[in-house]
């Protein structure tokens, strides 16, 4: 029978071979942290025309609702950067994570054949999958497991990766062994505020998705 720790690193390893850069794990629990921070930024209507934010409140900040008996949260960093640019100055201009196959599709895949080996492992544990698609905080969680900090951009941030990052999470009954956060390296660096073109940061660490470009281009319907 192995232990939490040998186990933990097994995992860790498969994660990897499996094509990860990088695996966490934090105690499933609930967000107390957190709570405050998503009320007032709902309440402050930060989530513009994303009503889907307003929805599964305290599932959003306690795994254990999503999946009964859970304990443990395995975080992973899938990395996205490619070189490809647009051939000719007139193509349109895609973000980078764009091109290639649905990263959901691929991430989730490559999840599932991470629960898969841990069930070889340990029998036919309970477990679920989760790739940006239901309330699960991933960013936090890959923080609590010492994967990056969220910066003043609020987004994930890896001191060696950087944040060219998909993010996936599995939800376990299993007690794992968890992983020491990771301190904010931001300091008083500001240039990823200073570079927003439409200054969508009312303050450091929040972000007014309604003035995003990347809520009109991505979550809005309208042109």
């Amino acid at each position: 029978m192995l232990d939490k720790n040998n186990l933990s690193k097994i995992i860790k390893s498969e994660a990897i071979s499996i094509g990860f850069l990088s695996c966490g794990i934090s105690k499933a629990e609930f967000l107390s942290e957190e709570a405050p921070k998503l009320e007032n930024w709902l309440k402050s209507g930060f989530n513009g025309e994303m009503s889907y934010m307003e929805r599964n409140f305290d599932k959003r900040l306690d795994p254990r609702l999503l999946v009964p008996g859970c304990k443990s949260v395995i975080s992973l960093l899938f990395n996205y950067y490619t070189k490809k640019k647009p051939k000719k100055d007139h193509e349109p201009k895609i973000s980078s994570y764009a091109y290639g196959k649905d990263y959901h599709l691929v991430v989730k895949d490559k999840l599932r054949e991470l629960l898969l080996r841990i069930k070889n492992l340990v029998g036919d544990v309970n477990g679920r999958v989760f790739v940006d698609s239901a309330p699960v905080m991933d960013r936090v969680w890959a923080k609590k497991s010492g994967l990056g900090w969220i910066g003043k951009n609020s987004l994930l941030i890896n001191r060696q990766l950087g944040s060219w990052l998909f993010l996936g999470a599995i939800l376990t009954p299993l007690e794992l062994a968890p992983d020491k956060p990771t301190v904010d390296h931001c300091g008083s660096c500001t240039r990823c505020l200073d570079a927003c073109p439409t200054n969508a940061f009312p303050e450091p660490y929040v972000l007014d998705a309604r003035r995003c470009i990347a809520t009109w281009t991505i979550e809005s319907p309208d042109p």
